[in-house]
């Protein structure tokens, strides 16, 4: 698929109270390559170039799964650990047995979003 496919999906705006916060848990957590903008925001690059965004003050933080973004990852009881050791929350997460290892976390501000595990 081209990088430039009608209708990928390829940028987020994450809400922050504390910018520099938000970058350590991200970084830390996903891999994530950190940067400033042109206009000296402070963005991402995901950790296999696909999506960017950057942090923004001043916005309510989703706290409420509603739209639910996911973060695949490698191992889901690794990054789970992450998250707790960056101030993050495991908030649910799927059974041992289920074929799909999913879970839901808040980050520092609250925000709620998904983890996946694809299976083996």
């Amino acid at each position: 698929m081209s990088p430039n496919a009608n209708g990928k999906i390829c940028y987020l705006e994450i809400p922050a109270t504390d910018v520099l916060r938000s970058v350590e848990f991200y970084r830390s957590v996903f891999g994530w390559e950190i940067r400033k903008r042109g206009d000296g925001a402070t963005a991402f690059d995901d950790s296999v170039g696909g999506v960017s965004g950057a942090w923004v003050t001043g916005r309510a933080s989703s706290t409420q799964p509603g739209l639910l973004i996911y973060v695949m990852v490698m191992s889901l009881a690794a990054t789970a650990a992450a998250i707790i050791a960056q101030g993050g929350l495991i908030l649910e997460q799927s059974g041992a047995d289920s074929p799909e290892k999913i879970a839901r976390f808040a980050d520092p501000d609250g925000n709620v979003l998904g983890l996946y595990e694809q299976p083996t």
